[in-house]
């Protein structure tokens, strides 16, 4: 199976590195949504990253299907979210919150590159939504007294505001404030320093079009 997208994506870059902490062997094809945008429409006519193609030939076209997928193939005892109850709709929680910041985020890079006369009223709402995500993540994590935001083993819920964190912080750094969130510097750093992370990974480059 193959990977479709670049690291620089924390959608793609989580899917990658549950890939590799589950040990499951892909190809990765680091196709741009712009660039090779006629190479990504075969597999998804939306244009967007990531896209996991399995060996007959199916495509998944979202991250959450695709870690959906790989915590069915691992099964329940190696999967990185709850099977049910209250702590799979914790964690969900948790990557909602993420995830929405993680599209917060690229709009704004969209907003910043595409877009000739900015509109200032939608950059100071992403920005007010991403402050309130962050504050909220820096008040659940500053909680937790475990290794991880859920235990002492590493899951969705980590990869996903890590991958996030990095992002925004390249993106937008203005955004991110390590003084003020430390709970959340923190936990970014207990995961990019492991190996999954260290080897999957593509510093974001500058944006054109300030």
């Amino acid at each position: 199976m193959f990977l479709i997208g670049q690291y620089d994506s924390p959608f793609v870059r989580r899917t990658a590195i549950a890939l590799r902490l589950y040990g499951l062997p892909f190809e990765h094809r680091p196709w741009s949504t712009f660039g090779d945008a006629d190479k990504i429409a075969t597999y998804n006519p939306l244009l967007r990253v990531p896209v996991l193609v399995l060996d007959d030939g199916e495509a998944l076209i979202d991250s959450a299907a695709i870690l959906d997928h790989l915590d069915e193939t691992v099964g329940p005892e190696r999967a990185m979210l709850a099977p049910h109850g209250p702590l799979r709709r914790k964690q969900l929680h948790t990557i909602a919150l993420a995830t929405g910041l993680g599209d917060k985020a690229v709009s704004l890079i969209y907003e910043r590159v595409l877009r000739k006369d900015r509109l200032a009223l939608w950059v100071a709402r992403c920005e007010t939504q991403i402050s309130g995500v962050l504050s909220m993540l820096e008040v659940e994590r500053a909680g937790v007294t475990t290794d991880y935001w859920y235990g002492e083993h590493i899951g969705h819920a980590d990869i996903a505001v890590a991958c996030v964190l990095r992002f925004t912080s390249e993106a937008h750094p203005h955004l991110f404030d390590e003084t003020r969130y430390p709970a959340l510097a923190a936990h970014a750093a207990t995961c990019e320093a492991l190996p999954a992370f260290q080897d999957i990974v593509q510093p974001l480059a500058p944006p054109s079009g300030d």
